[in-house]
């Protein structure tokens, strides 16, 4: 077997080490991943400017790009053969609910997906993180790895798994929650009186209900939520058929005045 790993934390995060480390155990291990911290980048492709990639040790492919251009130079470029599976993680803080749509760890699973590989992406929902943790989600990671292989996937679906921290009770699948969200930008001032503005600096909380991925994390089970890349809400065609949007692009029909 040949298994692809990749990240959002950059290639010297402890949670890729750990992670391939085990991984190590089911077959060959190329880890391919940001040369720094790359989080909250989503699925951003660079496509303008050279991408550089460094083999800073056997297997360990330092790239200055996102985890997404990872993944693409990963198979496309730095593997001598297709991989059997791409693992993104085990990233530092949960990737749960709507936070999904800015993960470059997800996002970089999605670009597997999208090329035809059984993948998923792995996190650590919390903010203190333990070597025993690590640990902990590694050994998940094993145990989910062989049944994605032996069993494969369904088809233009990955999975994004959240372990809580501590010893979890179980695992549940799950479907993706509900943030909630307060005052996500903090202004502030500088000490030359301009101001300047932090993202993401107010309180997040969220919908806890069951079935869901923050309902999982809260009762310290470990979260398993199937994805897929076709984004079309298709409950909405009823409610959306009265509009007529199916005669707006008929402009042959319509006045030239």
């Amino acid at each position: 077997m040949l298994i692809l790993v990749t990240n959002d934390d950059g290639i010297h995060s402890p949670g890729i080490k750990v992670l391939a480390r085990r991984l190590g155990e089911l077959g060959e291990v190329v880890v391919a991943a940001p040369d720094r911290e790359r989080s909250a980048v989503g699925h951003s492709l660079t496509l303008h400017s050279p991408l550089r990639a460094e083999e800073i040790r056997p297997g360990f492919f330092s790239i200055d790009g996102t985890p997404t251009d990872c993944v693409n130079l990963g198979i496309h470029g730095l593997l001598d053969r297709r991989p059997d599976l791409v693992v993104s993680g085990i990233n530092k803080g949960g990737n749960l609910g709507d936070d999904i749509t800015y993960s470059g760890t997800v996002s970089a699973a999605m670009e597997a997906t999208l090329m035809g590989v059984p993948a998923f992406a792995i996190s650590l929902a919390g903010d203190d993180y333990a070597a025993e943790d690590f640990a902990c989600a590694a050994a998940f990671a094993l145990d989910l790895a062989t049944r994605v292989v032996d069993l494969g996937l369904p088809s233009d679906t990955l999975l994004n798994v959240n372990v809580p921290p501590g010893k979890p009770l179980g695992s549940r699948l799950t479907r993706q929650g509900k943030r909630i969200y307060g005052d996500v930008v903090v202004e502030k001032f500088d000490p030359r009186g301009r101001k300047y503005y932090w993202i993401g600096g107010g309180e997040l909380g969220f919908e806890n209900l069951p079935g869901t991925d923050f309902h999982a994390i809260h009762e310290n089970f470990i979260s398993i939520t199937p994805l897929h890349l076709d984004l079309t809400n298709y409950r909405s065609f009823e409610g959306l058929a009265s509009w007529g949007l199916d005669a707006m692009g008929d402009f042959h029909s319509q006045s030239s005045d």
